[in-house]
């Protein structure tokens, strides 16, 4: 297994990172919320995430992508978060696509052009509690004449407001707490008994709450199999866990990058602060923490490449030490920073709020490192 990028895929990086410093840095984060866009991003930025080539970088060449893997999906998102570009890419381009992959062609033939132009947006309705529970579905999918009836509610439904389709978790059989009995439904935005109250999230992105009174979809809108819906959600979130601990690693790095910046500059007493022995032994751990969540997440997105039995745990190894280290990274930032470091004049402080958000995103890191003991039979 590779622990370093290849060529191709160090050109990737360097492009990615060239794109998203230049039309997609920290600035065009800032113009938007002070906008108070509705959607959280530019669509006219997805569209060029498509002239890059980012948006089909998952979607087999069969269905007119990339075909290639998650460490490609990885670099593309490490960029994002090191930039804090607003984007669906995560939601679309990575969670989206690993559902549809398992849907018949005519699904595939519906939603892949789309994402693969930047036209298309979709939305993951996974979520129903106040924190992550995958396996707590219980939004009622029913038979009803040619298809089912779905009703219940969803919550931090990422670009729910502004998604063209939305993939829905429900329940065909069996109770809440089950991995049998669910079921994936594509479901139009426009479905009749479909309501989205929009909500704006710490880190200025837009999410949803989904009511779903009665919305009637047809037999075609299933993805995969009825009451087989866990091994596509299983890996949805195995998919999910590595990406948005990518953009994690991304997050830490820019915040990292932004502090030894500071430290380089900034001077008391006379001497430039990164003098000082104390800040220069925090430093120096704060990147080795860095490090070993890079190489986690580029273990965990091989395994997945590999379509290795061990994806599953290595995807909560990814999203726990991701989150443990960009967490480290954001605070000793605005510790390093002093108190300027929790004004909005800095940028700094929106290097924390995103962590945040991805900190909650398809589980935190409680719930990966119990997640990781289970697995490992404790």
């Amino acid at each position: 297994m590779a622990m370093t990028y290849n060529e191709d895929q160090s050109m990737l990086r360097d492009s990615a990172r060239d794109f998203m410093k230049t039309e997609a840095p920290v600035a065009h984060l800032r113009k938007y919320r002070d906008m108070d866009c509705k959607d959280g991003f530019s669509h006219d930025l997805w569209k060029q995430f498509a002239d890059m080539g980012f948006t089909g970088i998952l979607i087999p060449e069969a269905d007119g992508g990339l075909g290639m893997g998650h460490v490609e999906a990885g670099i593309v998102l490490e960029e994002i978060g090191r930039n804090l570009s607003p984007s669906p890419f995560l939601s679309t381009s990575v969670v989206a696509v690993e559902a549809l992959k398992a849907a018949d062609k005519a699904m595939r033939d519906r939603w892949f052009p789309g994402i693969i132009a930047g036209e298309t947006v979709v939305g993951i309705a996974l979520e129903e509690g106040k924190k992550h529970h995958p396996e707590k579905i219980a939004l009622k999918a029913e038979r009803s004449g040619n298809g089912f009836k779905l009703s219940g509610a969803k919550q931090f439904v990422v670009q729910g407001s502004s998604a063209d389709m939305l993939i829905v978790a429900a329940r065909t059989a069996g109770a809440a707490g089950e991995t049998s009995g669910s079921t994936l439904f594509a479901v139009d935005k426009d479905a009749a008994g479909l309501s989205i109250d929009a909500a704006r999230t710490v880190d200025s992105a837009m999410a949803a709450r989904l009511d779903l009174n009665g919305v009637e979809v047809t037999a075609d809108a299933v993805i995969g199999d009825v009451d087989g819906g866990w091994a596509v959600l299983s890996k949805m979130l195995n998919a999910g866990r590595t990406g948005s601990a990518a953009e994690m690693v991304g997050v830490g790095t820019g915040a990292m990058d932004l502090t030894f910046d500071y430290l380089k500059q900034r001077k008391q007493f006379g001497r430039v602060i990164g003098e000082f022995q104390s800040l220069q032994h925090r430093a120096a751990h704060l990147y080795g923490e860095m490090e070993m969540a890079r190489s986690a997440v580029l273990k965990a997105q091989n395994f997945l490449d590999e379509e290795d039995p061990r994806a599953e745990l290595y995807a909560s190894v990814a999203k726990a030490k991701a989150g443990l280290a960009c967490s480290l990274s954001v605070r000793e930032g605005v510790q390093m920073h002093g108190g300027i470091g929790m004004t909005d004049e800095y940028d700094i402080g929106l290097y924390m709020k995103r962590d945040r958000a991805l900190a909650e995103y398809m589980g935190d890191i409680y719930f990966h490192a119990d997640r990781v003991a289970q697995l490992n039979g404790y």
